[in-house]
This record gives C-alpha cells, structure tokens and sequence, in this order.
C-alpha cells in the first residue's frame, strides 16, 4: 500500500496542476461502449475473430510480456527514427544506439511488452534476443536522404523476412491524407493479409500527412482526423493502431475553410455529443473509431524535450484514463542515458499498474 502511494504522489507531481483534471475528469461518452484492455483481453476479444491460431499466440505473447504482463496493457520501445529522422539525428545524442543490441537491451531492461524497429536491427541480433523479449518488424519507411525529400513511406522489408527471424507482429505506417496514400493502404493492406497468413500480429502507425493540414493549428493531431485514420487502419485488419495524442479537434472544417472547398464527411454530433476539447475526450474518440477498443489503441511519446518524464506520464494517464492499451515511447527514453531510459519507462509504467488511476 505505501509503494502504492508513492507512485501515486510520484505522479501526481508530474502531472502538477493538470492532476486534479486529469485524473478525475468523467468522459463524455461512457466507458460502457469500449472493449477496455484487461488480463483477458485476447480471450475475450479476439477469440471470435477470423484471426489464425497462431495470431492469437503471438497476440497472448506479446501482450504477456514485460512489467504490463496479463494487464492488458503494453509498452513498447520503436526505434525505426534511423531511418525516419537519419541515424545521425537520431542517436548523436547517445551514439551507445549506433549498436544494435543496445536498443534491444535498453526494451529488456525498460520492461517492455516488445521492441518495435527495422529488419536491419532485428536481423543482426535475431539468434540472441528473439527468444527473450518479442520483436516487431517495421516493414516500410520514411527516408529522407532523397533530394527533395519525398515524405513517403516505402517497403523495406517483407513478411516473410519479418517471420525468419522470429519476430511475433509486423509494423507499417501509412500517411493518410497524403498523395501516396491510396498506393501505401493497398500495399499494406497486402502485406497484413500475408502477416496473418503466417500467424504475425499487425500495427499499424496511423499518421496524417499532408501540408494543408497545417492551419491555425496543426490538424495532423486533431481527433476528428486521427480518428478516422485510426478507422481505416482497422478496416485493413490492423491488430493494434498507434496513433499521436489528439491536441485539437475539427480538422475537416478547418480544411474546408482553409480550401473553400468541402472536404470528407463529419457530423456535428462528433464535436456536441462524443468529444469536448479535453484530451481525454479527444483520445477517447481515437479509441471509439478503434472499432471502441477492440483494437488497441497506443499512443506515441513524442519528441524528447526538457519535460520528458511530466510529458509521459501526462501522455500514459491520459491515454489510460480514455480507455487506451498503452504508450510506444521512443526518443524520449533512447536519446538520454540508458539507466534514465529504463527510469522513464517504468515511470510510464507505472500509471497502468497503478489501480488508482481508473478509466474515465
């Protein structure tokens, strides 16, 4: 009990004056129409489903993995910014990650339900590692050595080269909202089919990309959009969705001002009757159009900065709180000393352990 309260306080001050909000705030839609993450989770949801045996196996690993194990919770480590951001970007400001290995070690000792990266990394320590924390390979990339860059995830890797080396899921990103991403759906699309076929868990990273998205405040993170991405990548049998926490709403009528022109289709009962513009309202949304929690929705840490572990723990509360399955924290934990990574970690951690923290 003391522990418990510990953490809580612990918590508590990271969050500092959002706290009391954030942590007693009661949703806009109840919690009664969302599957919520729990030690049954795979059982209960995914036992009546199309997918294989095998899919079910690796979804029970996965999720029986790390310091969230038969929570029904995850926390993953990605790292595939080698290639999104360049290496240099990426791990000058730690070069132990140049090393391959040193990812998969800081996964293991972080606690992680997985480790999420390239086919490289996974395929130069396969033999070491693949028995000791799951693997999921990131099958496309964003890379930005192209002059102009081109913003435009392509294939890197295969499925059957993702199942050679052992890894239990396959990941894929698709910028939805860009000009490629009609090519990038049908492609991943694809190669899900494939992944299930070979008994390989999917998640997809449900990014919006396009520059008109970008208006009095960057809609690429608004939950009206997002919302919908997150919607079309379970319609292409996406296992589980990461998407970005939502800091606006109304994307679509911010495009059609900025455009003249309409654009998608909403109704005004998303922004009266489903959401506020609380985040936990937002990400709530994210998890609604996740087919309401049947596929899990985890949430991405984001860039490093000077507030890291506040920022986190805001990130895992709020996502939690909304009926999420987890946080995927990469440069926040990678780009600082490897014993501080472990410590934001288990920080993150921690708020799904913790029985104080409820879903709104």
């Amino acid at each position: 009990m003391t522990s418990t309260i510990l953490e809580a306080n612990y918590i508590e001050s990271l969050l500092g004056k959002e706290a009391e909000d954030l942590l007693t705030h009661k949703a806009k839609v109840s919690q009664d129409l969302l599957h919520l993450p729990g030690p049954d989770f795979i059982e209960r949801i995914w036992l009546n489903s199309d997918r294989h045996p095998q899919v079910l196996r690796n979804l029970q690993q996965l999720y029986s993995s790390g310091r969230l194990a038969n929570t029904g919770y995850l926390s993953i480590l990605p790292v595939d910014q080698g290639i999104e951001h360049s290496a240099g970007a990426s791990f000058a400001p730690n070069p132990m990650y140049f090393d391959p290995e040193n990812i998969v070690r800081l996964a293991i000792a972080g606690g992680c339900n997985a480790v999420a990266t390239t086919l490289g990394v996974l395929g130069s320590i396969a033999r070491k590692y693949a028995h000791k924390i799951p693997f999921i390979a990131k099958l496309n990339h964003n890379e930005l050595l192209t002059y102009p860059n081109q913003y435009d995830q392509i294939m890197f890797a295969d499925v059957e080269q993702a199942w050679n080396l052992g890894a239990v899921a396959v990941g894929a990103t698709i910028y939805f909202g860009s000009e490629q991403s009609t090519r990038q759906i049908q492609f991943v699309s694809q190669a899900f089919k494939q992944a299930h076929e070979f008994g390989l868990v999917t998640v997809l990273w449900c990014y919006l990309r396009n520059s008109t998205f970008k208006q009095d405040q960057d809609y690429h993170v608004a939950a009206d959009l997002t919302g919908q991405a997150n919607h079309l990548g379970v319609t292409i049998e996406a296992d589980i969705i990461k998407q970005k926490l939502p800091e606006c709403n109304n994307g679509y009528g911010a495009v059609a001002k900025a455009t003249g022109k309409s654009y998608g289709k909403t109704d005004e009962r998303v922004y009266t009757e489903l959401t506020t513009d609380h985040p936990i309202d937002l990400t709530r949304y994210q998890v609604l159009n996740c087919y309401s929690g049947r596929a899990g929705l985890i949430n991405s840490g984001g860039a490093t900065g000077k507030n890291d572990f506040a920022e986190a723990v805001r990130t895992a509360v709020i996502n939690k709180r909304a009926g999420g399955t987890g946080l995927i924290s990469g440069r926040k934990t990678f780009q600082r000393p490897f014993e501080e990574g472990v410590k934001l970690f288990h920080a993150i951690q921690d708020v799904y352990l913790s029985p104080l923290i409820t879903i709104a």
